[in-house]
Formats: structure tokens, C-alpha cells, sequence
């Protein structure tokens, strides 16, 4: 199996192309709902998350309050390296396990579905392909606002903290333009999968996987033989 990096930037369209790809059947290891579960009350990022913030980014049952903990993160950007170096490890680790298992399910590949992608740095080793969801920056700003009812220069200040889409989009594989209707975007997202369905590197990977097996099973089988004739001898 392979792995695909889905990317893009806030209020681009990403969370559209993921919902078309999952009813194409594509398996998604979606980085904003790990997430949200690794900042469940009780949880270690939970934990490190009121250490260093305080009560005042939770809500009074104890659940953490991403609007005030994202009022706070992206006005101050140590502050954002501090919420990123306790989530992104816990995040990364339960990503690890699903596309782990996804692997032994027999798949083809998978897509990681993750906002900060090139923004986060280690990912990009582990992924095969990357693609980039874009649109118009006038469009991502009215959308954003409207989606999150914000105004223009918390908007702003979102987007700004992101890397550039124009940048991102250099550095893609694949593009998909959001800025047309959604069966525009659909008829992209149907021609990306044929492509990546077109592919044979997961074959790569299981063979290096097999020939890892084989060995490791070798080596297993072999030591106590030859520990054992060296005791005899």
C-alpha cells in the first residue's frame, strides 16, 4: 500500500474532494478527526493542553473550547508551536496505526487528509503523492467567513498562518481546482483516482515488506540452530 497526502488550505474545498474521494470507496485517515480524538477530556494532549493554557480554552464540562484555544494559537504564534508540539505527536501516532492496518487489510493505497501537510513537514517523507486542493484566494476568504461566521481580518489571519495555496500547489503532484461547481471538482477528483488506481507501487512496498518478513523470520530460525551447535561443539 501507498500512501496519497491530501492537502490544501482552510476554507479551500479539501473537506469537499475528501467526502467525494470516501464515496469512491477510497480509504481516508482523516488528520482533523484524530484530531479532535486525541484532545478528549482524560486524553494526554487533553492533559498537556490544560498544563500549558489553562482553564480559560475549556468549556465548563471539561471539553476543550477550539474557538478560544484558536483565538489564542493564531494571534501568537509561540503559543501555536507549543498547541502543535503536543498534538501533532499524538496525531501522527494514531495515523501510524490506522494506515498500519489499513496495509494488512490488503489496499491498494490511502489518502492522509491532513491541513498542515507541507506546514508540518514530517508527513511529506511518508506519503507517495501529494494533492493540492486550491481556489480563487477572494473565494477562500468569503467562504471562510461565511463558514465560521468571522469576521474579514480574523479570516485573514487564519489563511495568513497557513502557507501560501499558490505555494502549496508548486509543490503538489496533483492539483484539484475548487473554484467551479462541485461537479467540476467531482469530474477532477474521478480522473485523480483512475490515475492513482493506475499505479503499482503498492506492490513495491509488499514485496519489501515480504522480503523483511523473510529475513526477520530467518534470522529467527537460524540463531538458535546455530546457538545450539556452538554449544555442542
Amino acid at each position: 500500500m501507498f500512501l496519497v497526502g491530501l492537502t490544501g488550505g482552510i476554507a479551500s474545498g479539501k473537506s469537499s474532494v475528501s467526502a467525494l474521494l470516501r464515496n469512491m470507496g477510497i480509504e481516508i485517515i482523516d488528520a482533523d478527526i484524530i484530531a479532535r480524538e486525541v484532545v478528549e477530556p482524560g486524553k494526554r494532549a487533553w492533559r498537556k493542553i490544560r498544563e500549558e493554557f489553562g482553564d480559560s480554552v475549556f468549556h465548563s464540562d471539561g471539553t476543550l473550547n477550539r474557538s478560544a484555544l484558536g483565538q489564542v494559537v493564531f494571534s501568537q504564534q509561540e503559543k501555536r508551536k507549543v498547541l502543535n508540539s503536543i498534538t501533532h505527536p499524538e496525531v501522527f501516532k494514531s495515523m501510524f496505526f490506522k494506515a498500519a492496518k489499513l496495509f494488512f487489510s490488503g489496499h491498494q493505497f490511502a489518502v492522509l487528509d491532513v491541513p498542515l501537510l507541507y506546514e508540518s513537514g514530517n508527513l511529506c517523507k511518508y506519503v507517495h503523492k501529494t494533492v493540492v486542493v486550491t481556489c480563487e484566494p477572494a473565494q477562500q476568504l468569503e467562504r471562510l467567513m461565511a463558514r465560521d461566521n468571522m469576521s474579514e481580518s480574523d479570516a485573514l489571519a487564519r489563511i495568513n498562518a497557513q502557507m501560501p495555496l499558490a505555494e502549496k500547489a508548486k509543490m503538489a503532484d496533483f492539483v484539484i481546482s475548487n473554484t467551479g461547481d462541485r461537479e467540476n471538482t467531482k469530474e477532477q477528483v474521478e480522473a485523480l483516482v483512475k490515475q492513482l488506481r493506475s499505479l503499482k507501487t503498492h506492490w513495491k512496498y509488499r514485496f519489501i515488506f515480504l522480503g523483511s518478513m523473510l529475513v526477520t523470520v530467518g534470522v529467527i530460525g537460524v540463531g538458535p540452530y546455530m546457538l545450539y551447535r556452538y554449544l555442542k561443539s
